[in-house]
């Protein structure tokens, strides 16, 4: 029995002079959350519309469940709920009158799908008659995904759907779409957060319009073939400049208040960067082998 949802056959987008996606190929089951993980502007809101038929690509094909985004947009867009990054819904409209008027677009009613959005509408409900431009961000972010939900569509798209919340917005949202999931609504999400990687099933790296990896967010780590160190000194910015430069230097990225650094040899001690880091005069040095994580697998696909 064939699962696959979404299957997308080289995409190719150009905005005038520049190519917003390359030969984008890839394909999402049934039940799964599959993230597309990358920076802004990295292509993944050219992609989600064309898969919406909002837009259309100027090579390739693409299809959800089985309707091609051209020829049958009219049917996709009745199987398809799709949240935008922006936030879209009608601000001088309340709450319960942007749900109402979405039920009715798509031929139903609150009533018919409460069991769908429940879980997620009790949480705004006391706040019904409120205009929708008046919500916090948390709100805003709930009453679009209960609107999105609203037609009980098989496949829900979800463009950054946590950016600009608060972390506890951001984790109560994933915790909505794990119950989504158990209800057999195939999900698709980007987000910039690499944090939220480990949050799917499976992933999609990209950058600049093309996929530096398809995989489980376990598999992606495993692929880390490099000693990956931990290191920090009092003076950072020093730091960075005399990591880059030292001869057996690999990479060195910023993370937080540390830089993570590979070395282009197999074999290697902490005591060995510890010493190249004295003879450059730093103080407070600290030097530990940690695990990559999908942050650090983003950076080094990069240089590849």
């Amino acid at each position: 029995m064939n699962n696959t949802v979404v299957k997308v056959n080289k995409i190719s987008k150009f905005y005038k002079n520049v190519q917003a996606i390359h030969d984008i190929s890839f394909e999402v089951e049934k039940g799964e959350i599959f993230g597309l993980i990358g920076p802004d502007g990295a292509g993944k809101t050219t992609i989600f519309r064309i898969l919406t038929t909002l837009l259309l690509a100027d090579t390739g094909k693409a299809n959800l469940a089985g309707f091609d985004v051209v020829s049958d947009y009219k049917k996709i867009r009745n199987i398809v709920g799709y949240m935008p990054g922006r936030f879209s819904l009608y601000q001088d409209l309340s709450v319960i009158e942007n749900l109402m008027f979405f039920a009715t677009v798509f031929g139903t009613t609150i009533e018919e799908n409460y069991d769908l959005i429940k879980d997620i509408y009790i949480q705004i409900e006391p706040f019904k008659n409120r205009l929708a431009g008046k919500l916090s961000g948390g709100m805003k972010q709930k009453l679009a995904l209960s609107c999105a939900l609203i037609h009980k569509p098989e496949i829900l798209i979800l463009d950054e759907p946590t950016t600009g919340v608060d972390a506890v917005s951001r984790k109560e949202f994933w915790e909505m779409l794990r119950k989504l999931k158990e209800k057999e609504i195939t999900i698709m999400v980007s987000t910039p957060y690499m944090d939220e990687a480990s949050l799917c099933d499976r992933v999609a790296l990209i950058q600049n319009g093309e996929f530096l990896d398809i995989e489980t967010p376990e598999n992606i780590i495993n692929k880390f073939d490099k000693k990956l160190w931990s290191v920090k000194s009092q003076d950072m910015y020093q730091l960075r400049n005399d990591l880059n430069e030292f001869q057996y230097s690999d990479t060195v990225f910023a993370f937080g208040q540390t830089l993570h650094y590979t070395d282009i040899r197999k074999e290697i001690s902490n005591r060995e960067i510890e010493e190249f880091i004295k003879s450059k005069n730093h103080q407070n040095i600290s030097v530990v082998s940690i695990e990559p994580n999908i942050e650090d697998c983003f950076m080094n696909l990069m240089t590849k």
